[in-house]
């Protein structure tokens, strides 16, 4: 069963257990479902609306990346656990020979750098929900400003949290030509996110000041 079928409770009693997936790989992927969903809802909020007309087509398109991006991460929280499993299954193989150790060291090398590609991922897809998010500030229905806002703290706190296991992954791959193009990828990726995140809150404050 895929853990986005789960229901909350579930999850959380999944996630309280002793065991070590899921973990922060798919709580930074759930956090950015739960952004994408808040920029649906203040999408919805607008279009309609007569008094924000000019706003309709920037907040359909917004609406409807938005719902594809929930999906995208939900498949992305799932996918982060299963990679996790996929290591731990490669740690448990046989080393008793000389080739059963190169075997194994290079199915766990594999499944690393899997476990690796996942959380970059929803580190790049926060990077869209992000870009969502300070448009639905910008154009969306101004009651609706805080959603947009939260919406925008949830994909930056799902892209460090995947910088987090990205980062600890990096640590035990030994190609250094992929570790080091996956960590400039990495905070490439961190710095636009910090850079919009702060035009996004200077405009919620802007907005907030006028209530």
């Amino acid at each position: 069963m895929s853990l986005a079928d789960l229901t909350i409770k579930e999850f959380l009693d999944e996630l309280s257990s002793d065991s070590p997936a899921p973990g922060g790989g798919s709580v930074a992927a759930l956090s950015g479902a739960l952004g994408s969903g808040l920029i649906t809802m203040v999408s919805r909020l607008t279009v309609g609306r007569d008094k924000y007309m000019e706003h309709w087509t920037e907040m359909s398109r917004i609406r409807d990346e938005s719902k594809i991006l929930v999906n995208t991460f939900l498949d992305l929280m799932h996918e982060d656990t299963t990679a996790f499993n996929t290591f731990m299954e490669a740690l448990k193989l046989p080393k008793e020979t000389v080739e059963e150790k190169e075997i194994r060291r290079e199915m766990m090398q594999n499944a690393m750098k899997k476990a690796t590609e996942i959380p970059l991922r929803t580190l790049s897809e926060c990077v869209k929900l992000t870009h969502l998010a300070a448009s639905a500030v910008r154009d969306g229905n101004p009651n609706a400003v805080t959603d947009a806002g939260t919406a925008a703290l949830l994909a930056r706190s799902g892209a460090e949290s995947a910088a987090y296991n990205i980062s600890i992954n990096l640590g035990g791959i030994k190609d250094l030509s992929y570790t080091n193009k996956v960590k400039e990828h990495m905070d490439t990726l961190l710095l636009e996110i910090e850079e919009e995140d702060r035009e996004i809150r200077a405009a919620i404050q802007d907005i907030l000041t006028k209530y």
